[in-house]
């Protein structure tokens, strides 16, 4: 994750940031069992863990994707805990060249699980070490330079390699196709979302109605980690001004203070919506003249702010551009307006 694209004032932001970084290790499960929602991953990986198991093997190499915040890096672990192994954490950005990723696969022990996030943002060259190793358990390492250069293969213990990504269309054909389990984690609904806040309150000793944990699951926009962070923000609130218990009533006055509607959205999403009625008649209009509009990143809008906004029915996506649908000017409490002048990213 680069935590630089991150806005820490967003806290209904997908994306980890430096702070859930504690609280989340805390809460994390660490078995198939006490891990929330995703049943049908859950269900196969059941079955693929104890045939595994069996035959004394590791798991098979498994990609995980999906939107930011549904568990990936936490179902990595789980994996790795209910194999009885251990398990190793890095990132695509973090291994630069070739090196970096043989030193941390012949660190490796029998057994072990490598978990790779953002695993599309290797480079060439790391992948095309990374593809003997997946099918092999071998490395080829160059030695010497020009006609003197030599290439030596060394046998590696064998592993499992977990990779997660957002954006699986990144990932180049021949990576995808050397893993043997490919999972889709999917947006949580408001009864696991619910279920999850109450796990999460009870660990830390927090004091939460049903109510209340229902109220924080639908603002958390379909994502644990939105949920158990408003968790922490509304027991603060739930601690000076309403005896230490998170009920339904505290939660909707600690969100109003934090801007965020019932819905989960915040400042930035009614700015983005507001300015698509107001500005541009509803649309449609390009990614790049609304950036430009919102002073927001086109990447950030694209990847972060236009998701939720589609899945709530508000936005189109349109070849000509986002078009404001009538349920985003409902919402919006203005009349529909089907003239609007046309907008395009050239």
């Amino acid at each position: 994750m680069n935590y630089d694209d991150f806005d820490e004032g967003r806290f209904v932001a997908p994306e980890e940031n430096i702070y859930d970084r504690d609280i989340e290790n805390t809460l994390r499960p660490r078995t198939l069992d006490e891990y929330v929602g995703q049943d049908k991953v859950k269900e196969n990986l059941r079955i693929f863990i104890e045939a595994a198991k069996k035959r004394g093997e590791p798991i098979d190499h498994c990609l995980l994707y999906g939107p930011p915040g549904l568990g990936k890096t936490t179902l990595a672990g789980v994996i790795a805990n209910e194999m009885n192994s251990n398990i190793r954490i890095t990132s695509g950005p973090a291994i630069e060249k070739p090196a970096d990723l043989a030193a941390l696969l012949t660190n490796l022990a029998d057994g072990d699980v490598l978990f790779i996030d953002e695993i599309h943002r290797l480079s060439t060259a790391v992948e095309e070490v990374l593809y003997p190793a997946m099918e092999d358990y071998a490395i080829d390492i160059i030695i010497g330079k020009g006609p003197s250069a030599r290439s030596i293969r060394l046998d590696l213990r064998k592993f499992t390699l977990i990779g997660a990504t957002t954006k699986p269309g990144s990932i180049s054909n021949p990576l995808r196709d050397r893993f043997g389990v490919l999972f889709r984690l999917e947006m949580y609904s408001l009864e696991e979302l619910a279920a999850i806040v109450s796990r999460s309150a009870g660990i830390l000793g927090i004091n939460c109605a049903p109510d209340g944990a229902m109220q924080i699951a639908r603002c958390s926009r379909g994502t644990p980690r939105v949920a158990n962070r408003l968790l922490k923000r509304v027991r603060d609130y739930a601690e000076v001004k309403a005896d230490g218990v998170i009920t339904a009533a505290a939660t909707s006055e600690a969100l109003k203070l934090m801007e965020i509607d019932s819905l989960g959205l915040d400042t930035v999403d009614r700015r983005l919506l507001e300015t698509i009625a107001v500005t541009f008649s509803g649309g449609p209009v390009g990614v790049e003249t609304l950036a430009a509009a919102t002073g927001e990143e086109a990447a950030s809008i694209e990847d972060v702010y236009e998701p939720y906004l589609m899945q709530l029915g508000f936005i189109n996506r349109t070849p000509r551009g986002r078009c404001l649908t009538k349920a985003a000017y409902d919402y919006l409490g203005m009349p529909v307006k089907t003239d609007g002048q046309m907008s395009f990213d050239m």
